[in-house]
């Protein structure tokens, strides 16, 4: 992730800046110096304290934060996170990436929290998907972990996930699972084999056929999902997936289920209120 940010953080400024802060460079001084505060305007939990430094110093080494707070904490409104110190022209150019990108990683923590907090007492743990925003993806999956929550896949290499059009284009899911396993061998890879069934017919066959690690129970209802959880028993990991809630979430976990996967958790996630101000 090093490496990746670095790279980011570079395009996220070329593509804020450009040839230059006119705005800034027009009305400050180059030698002005100044502190900024970041206050939160909203509960919930913070995360991206630990990207915001990485922006302040790519930037501008010269920068120097003092942080009260850490990713992971609650915060609640009037809540001062970090004070920066440094040249003013610095501060003004950081101010809306660190804000945009601590912003979003804090709306997924917070939303992940209180999924989370609605599981405790079972064993489900809720975990995040694919739908992430393009080039944002670790931040958002760490975003999830910092909430409390758990990463599913990455992306397409670090799991088998076969899913109904896998299942349909080869053919059948004793074609699927097999070509799956082959793969594996072949290549060397030593990686989960999840498959999502749509039904009791599905369910049977990877039952009958075996060789995976997670069977992934998609648009079940609560009552279907506490009858295949009993067929499974305890054979292989099991997950639900597919229009759960948040209101709904808890029935699902009840059911007996190991995991919970919410695509919510990224996909529409509204960003945590804060600013960053000026210190007199």
């Amino acid at each position: 992730m090093n490496e990746n940010l670095d790279e980011l953080i570079k395009l996220w400024f070329a593509e804020d800046i450009g040839d230059g802060d006119h705005t800034t460079l027009s009305c400050i001084p180059d030698t002005a110096m100044g502190k900024s505060q970041l206050i939160v305007k909203e509960d919930g939990i913070i995360a991206g304290i630990e990207v915001a430094k990485r922006i302040f110093a790519a930037f501008d080494s010269t920068l120097r934060m003092t942080q009260f707070l850490h990713d992971g904490d609650e915060v609640h409104v009037g809540d001062v996170v970090f004070v920066v110190e440094g040249k003013i022209q610095s501060l003004l150019q950081t101010e809306r990436l660190m804000l945009n990108i601590m912003q979003r990683m804090s709306g997924v923590a917070t939303t992940t929290r209180r999924y989370v907090k609605l599981l405790e007492g079972t064993k489900c743990r809720v975990l995040d998907t694919r739908k992430t925003t393009p080039g944002l993806r670790l931040l958002e999956k760490e975003s999830v972990k910092i909430g409390g929550g758990t990463n599913h896949r990455i992306g397409l290499f670090d799991m088998i996930l076969l899913k109904d059009n896998h299942v349909d284009f080869a053919g059948g899911i004793a074609n699927a699972i097999s070509r799956a396993k082959q793969y594996c061998t072949t290549k060397g890879k030593h990686l989960k084999i999840e498959i999502e069934v749509r039904n009791f017919a599905e369910l049977e066959e990877v039952l009958l056929v075996g060789g995976v690690d997670r069977i992934m129970l998609d648009n079940f209802s609560p009552e279907n999902t506490r009858k295949a959880v009993t067929m499974i028993a305890g054979r292989y990991e099991t997950e639900s997936s597919g229009g759960i809630t948040i209101d709904t979430l808890r029935t699902y976990a009840e059911c007996g289920v190991d995991f919970i996967s919410v695509g919510a958790l990224t996909h529409s996630v509204k960003s945590l209120d804060m600013s960053f101000k000026a210190v007199e």
